[in-house]
């Protein structure tokens, strides 16, 4: 499902440089209680609109819709892992229409058949997909490839053979474009998945933690399960093609008006410049 933002009237933005952002925002849960989406839908809204490119996991058609509504600047697409639709969770990518725009767009499955729709791969306990997009920047023309996934979180065979398929996926389509890759992969920075997914043999990616110009800011992991920000444990990750300068890296640590966290992942952002 192709989700078309309004258009947008604001003049084109001269820098060149912009911000990427990755972001599990938590399915719809009625079992939620304290942690609600609907307690946390403005929060997780204005968090998403203070970057250029996005994208989410864990994404109901629900919550698809209250973002795009919060977002009239932006421009979505995803599709639902059951069904191709609005059926399951979408890993949406999203971004500001006044600074960029589409060339090309798709999902896949992370299976052995990865235009079968639903398809479930090797050990996983769910459908995953990734969701790929070609955007340009209106102000130089410049294309970069984008990738954001949601991998198993059961399957440890499916984490490492879908960190491969995305490997090979940016060897198809990104030799001559810069690449970030993005999601929440259920994985540690050191773990075979991540390891796969730095595994390729054209476009190698790199961990923009790890490229950063600065310091990295911001909490250390990514995961606080709505009790509490677990130190190390970065099971979200955003890569890069050493075509990207990374120029910034934060974790940010999002609240509530209650002053609850406003999902049970931490939102990484980068600011980037092409090469």
């Amino acid at each position: 499902m192709l989700l078309f933002g309004g258009v947008g009237s604001g003049a084109v933005v001269a820098d060149e440089s912009f911000t990427a952002m990755t972001y599990n925002i938590r399915y719809l849960n009625s079992h939620d209680r304290l942690d609600l989406w609907s307690m946390r839908r403005s929060k997780v809204i204005e968090t998403i609109a203070s970057s250029d490119v996005v994208g989410l996991q864990e994404v109901t058609v629900k919550q698809l819709r209250d973002v795009q509504a919060g977002t009239p600047e932006w421009t979505w697409y995803g599709v639902g892992r059951d069904d191709g639709e609005e059926g399951g969770e979408f890993a949406p990518i999203g971004y500001r229409h006044d600074r960029f725009e589409a060339v090309d767009h798709g999902t896949l499955w992370l299976s052995d058949t990865p235009t079968v729709v639903g398809s479930k791969g090797w050990d996983a306990a769910l459908p995953r997909t990734m969701t790929w997009m070609v955007l340009r920047h209106k102000v130089d023309r410049a294309e970069f490839l984008v990738i954001n996934s949601h991998f198993d979180h059961r399957g440890s065979q499916a984490r490492e053979e879908s960190g491969r398929q995305v490997a090979e996926e940016v060897d198809q389509r990104a030799v001559n474009l810069p690449v970030i890759v993005m999601g929440d992969f259920n994985a540690t920075s050191e773990s075979a998945p991540l390891k796969a997914l730095q595994a390729g043999k054209r476009v190698s990616l790199l961990d923009a933690r790890d490229m950063v110009e600065g310091k990295p800011t911001g909490p250390t992991g990514t995961w606080n399960g709505f009790k509490a920000i677990q130190p190390d444990r970065r099971i979200d990750h955003v890569l890069v093609s050493d075509r990207v300068t990374v120029q910034e890296y934060k974790t940010l640590d999002p609240r509530t008006e209650a002053g609850r966290f406003a999902s049970d992942h931490l939102p990484i952002v980068i600011r980037v410049e092409l090469k």
